[in-house]
């Protein structure tokens, strides 16, 4: 079995005391017994900013048995048009968890509003490349890739 790693999963163990570094490991390490792991280009980039060089990253994937696994071309397109129906379908602004009601947040500076955080390209070129590359994706942002990617097997530490 081949599982690809999404970033949040390595910085569990990259960044000290991460609140789920225990259960990240854990997934790892049942994942690294099933078989391969492997990254994509962008999850590589994502890691670099944890490392003072790219030898010490090259070291870690080393140490770790993770590959560098490049995406093809229908990974890159598959990515582009979800995240294109992304766009066109999400909703902007604030939603209250316990009763639902829409806020507006308004920068107290320049009285812009603040949108929540929007899914970016490099979300679902993760995506794309675990369900074109590998059997399944080992992450912690569930929900959002069982909406967008319904084929994809996911394992998750949380």
């Amino acid at each position: 079995m081949i599982t690809a790693i999404d970033t949040n999963i390595l910085l569990d163990l990259l960044i000290p005391n991460a609140e789920h570094a225990f259960a990240s490991k854990a997934l790892l390490d049942e994942a690294h017994k099933r078989g391969a792991l492997i990254i994509s280009g962008v999850v590589y980039a994502e890691l670099a900013t944890q490392f003072d060089s790219q030898i010490d990253l090259e070291n870690f994937l080393g140490d770790t048995g993770i590959r560098l696994e490049p995406s093809g071309p229908k990974a890159f397109y598959q990515a582009g048009e979800l995240w294109r129906h992304y766009n066109l379908k999400r909703e902007n602004g604030w939603q209250c968890s316990q009763c639902g009601q829409k806020l507006q947040l308004k920068c107290s500076g320049c009285g812009t509003t603040v949108n929540k955080r929007q899914h970016i390209l490099s979300d679902f070129l993760i995506g794309s490349h675990a369900s074109e590359q590998a059997d399944v994706l080992a992450t912690r942002d569930r929900g959002y890739f069982r909406t967008y990617f319904k084929k994809l097997k996911i394992l998750s530490s949380t």
